[in-house]
């Protein structure tokens, strides 16, 4: 797997927790750690903190306070138009 194929399965798995989630929020900690299973690797946390990073950019995410993960309005609509919630 490609480095560009990694950090796009890391989007997605963010991605997916966070909507997943909705109502819900996590920090990044909080986010950081199930998603890595509890994990101390410096490797690990940093898959799921730049993942957090390139959704930001896309305005897929939002970070409040500095430290809480929440979806973008974007996102949510959209997983509800695919989801058929809408």
């Amino acid at each position: 797997m490609t480095t560009g194929e990694e950090d796009r399965r890391d989007q997605q798995m963010v991605l997916r927790e966070v909507l997943a989630l909705v109502p819900e929020i996590r920090t990044m900690d909080e986010l950081t750690r199930y998603l890595t299973f509890a994990s101390t690797d410096f490797g690990d946390h940093d898959r799921i903190q730049r993942a957090v990073r390139e959704l930001v950019a896309g305005g897929l995410l939002h970070l409040r306070a500095g430290d809480l993960v929440l979806p973008a309005m974007l996102a949510v609509h959209f997983k509800a138009l695919t989801d058929g919630e809408l």
